[in-house]
């Protein structure tokens, strides 16, 4: 009896702490017209078990790009922050006095940062080496990743969009080309960044010089790739000045063929055959290994940027840990996956890699649902009660100040860059932010004027959702008040 009535006391006393949504925040949903049912939310103190706030905090909702938190904090307990990714370049012949008598291969291993600078080095270093002449083809070796046939236009019939690039073993400069729009007296240049070799721009466009709202500057005209040509069509709004966009108009093989052949030839050097695909035979001997930024960086960009093809990357890499496979595990060393060269990895691999490091971790997280682990996702899912679990779990985590540095601050950079920048709560939060059609959510840490941490999450799944924005954020000057 005693018992029960301490048991009945702790839960009032729970009940008691919590409060319900701020009139502020209610007052911003109904004038966005979003019931109670479209949302979950849930806040608390670091370090407390039971919530200041907490609404629907058990349903399954989709968290959008907040799903990179999960990714990113995995990747660094079980990869290490000093983790990089190789690529290799192979020689199948013979080289002698500049020229390779047979082919050059690239064999990747899915490092999600390989810019064009990057390779521009990395070639320069193969020129650097003795490499002048190709008598042969480039051979690219992509089979690091086994994954199912990709169609970038699934998700949301826009494929060109650079966030809809699909994860590759051998992906370089994120498999995109920068189109620049140049308004200037004599009409409108468009310039693409980087060179592809054998790649035309047919231009077009016409300038137009109507008003249109510059938010949509873009929506007047069309990108159309016709195998190495890329044709545009339409009118350009000139009011709206100088914009560039970020678009996919090849595919993986093709454009690292036509990028490496842009950059040899700069670097002086020729290739006689063409690119294709394949992988390292036997008899193909080892000459350079380009390493990538460490994982600490690159979840960074990730995070702040909101980044899903590097996500994606990242998720696919989780299988390289080992443990979950009864594998020897991964080093956290530069040399991590030496080991693991001889197994490509998959999706259904990175999964159970994730679903047995939440276990090991006591993270229950039944209501889970992971398809790419970047949020990009119709199918993903998680509770606001759960993300804020894993948030107190990082939190408490040696490498807790990893994840929070790659976390946009709250009006100074990142995707929260213009949110509350004249606000007392600007630099006082560091918060992951996550946007589909239909979804608003943002989750992180909050640092009170008391000097208390907290944890905030708040998922709107609604039609209204975009408008919920302003609710979020009263809700986040609500707890840095506290």
């Amino acid at each position: 009896m005693k018992h029960l009535y301490v048991l009945l006391l702790l839960c009032l006393a729970t009940s008691v702490q919590a409060v319900s949504l701020p009139a502020t925040v209610s007052q911003k949903l109904k004038e966005a017209q979003i019931p109670q049912s479209g949302i979950a939310v849930v806040v608390r103190q670091v370090g407390k078990r039971a919530p200041l706030i907490s609404i629907n905090a058990q349903r399954p909702m989709s968290p959008a790009s907040t799903m990179k938190l999960l990714t990113t904090f995995a990747a660094l307990d079980l990869l290490g922050p000093a983790y990089t990714w190789k690529t290799e370049a192979y020689i199948d012949g013979d080289l002698k006095d500049g020229v390779l008598n047979g082919n050059l291969i690239l064999k990747g291993y899915g490092d999600p940062k390989f810019t064009i600078e990057q390779f521009w080095l990395w070639l320069g270093e193969l020129r650097a080496r003795g490499l002048r002449e190709i008598r042969g083809d480039l051979i690219l070796d992509r089979s690091y990743f086994d994954l199912p046939p990709y169609d970038p236009g699934d998700f949301d019939a826009d494929p060109m969009r650079a966030y809809n690039v699909g994860p590759d073993a051998l992906l370089i400069n994120f498999n995109t080309l920068r189109l620049r729009y140049m308004p200037d007296g004599a009409g409108l240049k468009v310039v693409t960044e980087p060179p592809l070799d054998g790649m035309t721009l047919d231009n077009q466009l016409t300038p137009n010089d109507s008003k249109v709202n510059c938010d949509n500057w873009d929506d007047s005209f069309l990108v159309q790739p016709k195998g190495d040509s890329v044709v545009l069509q339409g009118d350009y709004p000139m009011g709206c000045g100088e914009r560039e966009q970020n678009l996919s108009v090849m595919p993986h093989t093709r454009y690292v063929g036509a990028l490496f052949s842009a950059v040899w030839k700069e670097l002086g050097a020729t290739l006689q055959g063409t690119e294709r695909e394949g992988v390292v035979g036997s008899n193909a001997k080892l000459f350079s290994v380009h390493r990538s930024e460490p994982l600490s960086a690159v979840i960074r960009d990730i995070n702040k940027f909101s980044n899903n093809v590097m996500a994606r990357q990242l998720f696919l890499t989780l299988g390289q840990a080992g443990p979950a496979l009864d594998e020897p595990p991964a080093s956290t060393t530069a040399d991590a996956n030496e080991s693991f060269n001889a197994h490509p990895l998959s999706i259904e691999r990175s999964l159970f890699v994730m679903q047995t490091w939440l276990a090991r971790n006591r993270l229950d997280f039944k209501e889970v649902v992971l398809e790419n682990g970047a949020g990009l996702s119709r199918k993903e899912r998680i509770s606001a009660a759960h993300m804020a679990q894993l948030l107190q779990h990082a939190f408490d985590d040696p490498l807790s100040a990893e994840l929070q540095a790659s976390l946009p601050i709250l009006g100074v950079d990142g995707s929260v860059k213009r949110r509350l920048k004249d606000s007392p709560a600007a630099s006082h939060a560091h918060l992951k932010t996550g946007t589909l059609e239909g979804v608003k959510t943002v989750a992180g840490y909050v640092k009170s004027q008391s000097g208390k941490e907290w944890i905030v999450v708040f998922f709107i799944n609604h039609p209204y959702a975009k408008a919920g924005q302003s609710a979020q954020d009263a809700l986040l000057e609500w707890v840095q008040k506290k």
